[in-house]
């Protein structure tokens, strides 16, 4: 058959999706083992193949998209609407979350109370540490929307400067959330309220996590000239989720943190 040309990218055969799900596999197994028998070997091992899968997963990506030129018009396109799924996916895992919230708090059960919060429980100061939270990560918002609008513009020092404020402020986001569990008064244990609260902000503050981590890969790009004024889905990409992180910590702070106090 004659070659023709197409926009797409058909991608090489990789073992990265297969190692990843092993890692997966290992990570959930060694997590039961480690709450049940206290073994963390199999955890650590999953934790250790996910790790390396960033990275040699993350170097085939750009090598593919800057140095290769795989990334056409066209797959950016569908490289878009990938992310947008994925936003919207994440959007109904943080729905069941609030459901769960609400259910319990509008009608609290016999068990609780009958109040909200329910017996017992003291409640986190919605005005102290949330509250200084909030506007740390708004302001996040706001420094990687400048980095955004600066690589747009071509202004490389200003995008660089934009996206460190943007990982400072959001690992300064992590530890204020992890000083915040340390010093509350209730624990996952403690009723539902206990364990709505945990998983909600906990896998909000997991999200963070990962944003961070995405948009430093995104700064190490730019500072090695990886992102042009016309090719950087990369950072976009990552901005949006940071948006959406940002969009989502309003809700839990208006719902769970202030109204449900």
């Amino acid at each position: 058959m004659s070659h023709t040309y197409h926009p797409y990218h058909l991608v090489d055969p990789s073992p990265w999706p297969y190692v990843t799900g092993c890692g997966a596999m290992f990570t959930t197994v060694g997590a039961i083992l480690y709450f049940h028998y206290s073994q963390p070997w199999l955890l650590l091992l999953g934790v250790a193949v996910l790790v390396f899968i960033f990275f040699v997963w993350c170097r085939d990506v750009i090598r593919e998209a800057t140095f290769q030129g795989h990334h056409t018009f066209i797959v950016k396109r569908g490289l878009k609407i990938g992310m947008i799924l994925f936003i919207l996916s994440e959007i109904c895992f943080f729905f069941s979350f609030f459901w769960a919230f609400f259910h319990s708090s509008l009608v609290p059960a016999i068990e609780l109370g009958s109040i909200w919060p329910p017996q017992g429980i003291e409640v986190l100061n919605p005005f102290s540490v949330p509250l200084l939270n909030t506007a740390v990560l708004l302001s996040s918002g706001a420094t990687v929307t400048w980095a955004h609008h600066a690589i747009i513009s071509g202004k490389r020092d200003e995008a660089i400067q934009g996206l460190f404020l943007t990982l400072v402020l959001g690992v300064l986001f992590t530890s204020l959330q992890v000083m915040e569990y340390v010093e509350a008064s209730f624990c996952i244990a403690d009723s539902v309220y206990g364990s709505v609260f945990f998983v909600a902000t906990g896998f909000h503050g997991l999200h963070v996590i990962i944003g961070t981590t995405f948009l430093a890969v995104c700064w190490v790009r730019l500072v090695y000239h990886q992102f042009t004024r016309h090719h950087h889905f990369g950072f976009e990409a990552a901005s949006w989720y940071w948006h959406f992180v940002d969009v989502v910590w309003l809700f839990l702070y208006v719902c769970i943190y202030w109204w449900g106090s």
